[in-house]
């Protein structure tokens, strides 16, 4: 190998708190491309009750949604070595854009419920693309062992613009400008993202795989039977963000309701307090976990507390009504537990080294799934028990979840000192 290689090699691998250098632009650019993502997730369903629709009806839409983003994601992570992150993420901006527009235009303009879920499920699919592909970007340049952390990262800027920035910013534009305008705002956010990705360029990237491309597409899938651990992961991650995307189809409609008390301004303020502290707590719990073991932070932090959190989501607002403090207490319980999942994205390419890419599709499609799945039970239960039935639901499932991990090997990389991961 020359100097000139080596030196690329060793640039593209420098770190700084488990960050790879070489992609600091792209983690930019992932908290525009999640805040345009984001901006409506925090009052959409309540938006579209207000327009006339039902409960039901806005939880099909979010569940069509799911169920898009659930295929493109288990797509993504093959298709980002197959064809390289970055052509796959300029893909699914500009798929973004188009059917936004669409889904504004021919379905909220005009009232269509049909032409509303076929297009924000068409959207749907879009957004795994831009963000699961800089995901497998992430995992191709960064050293394995410090892995949680750089993924710690991703999940960082997904909450700066998701959450964050996604939840605030419509708490302001709504009373000012109106719910339509805010999401068609929306656009410029991606459309920033995009151009940060266009001139993207580091040093070094992985080249399209050049293996038999249906083999390879088919192997995000076939590794869910081949391998025991693998099944059994995808069972824990689908499980993992169930309360995290189901919430927002019934938390707006139940904060706002008179058991509850809250405006919708206060309701979307509530929940930006959710993600305000989830840039750091991803980073940390990173960190924490490539050194006391990401499945043992994943069992107790992960399912038994996030499944603990998810009931005084509920319960807390229910018993203190109309009290902001208690409401922002409840959902900085539910941030500090659910970002402690951040290691679930490094042991699927871990469990097989040899197929990343297909690891991390299943993984992605575990993420879609949940997607899908939380909204999807929402669909279900709604009718029969209220809010009150999903919210169990959810919590028993995350504490089925953190047993079901106690049947999971993984052979997690050598810990490193911390000060290790500081490279200058």
């Amino acid at each position: 190998m020359t100097n000139t290689s080596h030196n690329l090699d060793a640039r593209q691998e420098r770190v700084w708190l488990g960050m790879p250098l070489a992609l600091v632009a792209g983690y930019i650019a992932i908290v525009f491309c999640m805040t345009g993502d984001g901006i409506e997730q925090a009052f959409l369903s309540k938006y579209l009750v207000d327009l006339g629709f039902t409960k039901e009806h806005a939880s099909l839409v979010f569940t069509v949604y799911g169920l898009a983003a659930a295929i493109s994601a288990w797509l993504s992570g093959v298709l980002a070595e197959m064809f390289t992150p970055r052509r796959v993420m300029l893909c699914g901006i500009t798929w973004w854009l188009v059917f936004h527009a669409c889904f504004l235009h021919f379905g909220l303009e005009r009232l269509s419920l049909p032409m509303t879920a076929l297009c924000y499920g068409i959207r749907g699919f879009a957004y795994p693309l831009f963000f699961y592909g800089f995901f497998v970007w992430v995992v191709q340049v960064a050293p394995p062992a410090r892995l949680a952390s750089a993924i710690g990262w991703v999940w960082a800027m997904f909450t700066v613009g998701y959450g964050i920035v996604g939840s605030y910013l419509p708490s302001f534009t709504v009373p000012k400008f109106g719910f339509l305008p805010t999401l068609w705002m929306s656009m410029a956010w991606v459309a920033v993202g995009g151009i940060i990705i266009l001139f993207l360029r580091p040093s070094k990237q992985v080249a399209p795989a050049s293996t038999n491309k249906l083999a390879e597409l088919s192997k995000g899938l076939t590794l869910i039977f081949e391998d025991r651990n693998i099944g059994l992961a995808l069972i824990t991650r689908i499980i993992c963000n169930l309360s995290l995307f189901g919430f927002p189809v019934i938390m707006p409609l139940f904060y706002t309701s008179s058991e509850v008390g809250f405006t919708t301004e206060q309701w979307i303020r509530i929940w930006g307090t959710f993600f305000l502290i989830q840039p750091m707590s991803n980073i940390v719990w990173g960190l924490i976990g490539d050194r006391i073991g990401w499945m043992r932070q994943m069992r107790w932090v992960g399912f038994v507390g996030c499944g603990t959190a998810t009931l005084l989501f509920y319960f807390l607002p229910v018993h203190f009504h109309n009290n902001t403090p208690v409401a922002v207490i409840a959902a900085l319980l539910f941030a500090l537990t659910v970002t402690s999942f951040v290691p679930m994205g490094a042991i699927f390419p871990v469990m097989a080294p040899k197929h990343k890419g297909a690891a991390v599709s299943v993984q992605n499609l575990g993420g879609g799934l949940a997607n899908f799945c939380g909204p999807a039970l929402a669909t279900i239960l709604l009718p029969h028990g209220g809010t009150r039935s999903v919210v169990i639901a959810y919590a028993v499932l995350y504490f089925a979840a953190a047993v079901l991990t106690l049947f999971i090997r993984v052979d997690q990389p050598r810990h490193l000192r911390t000060a290790d991961l500081i490279e200058h």
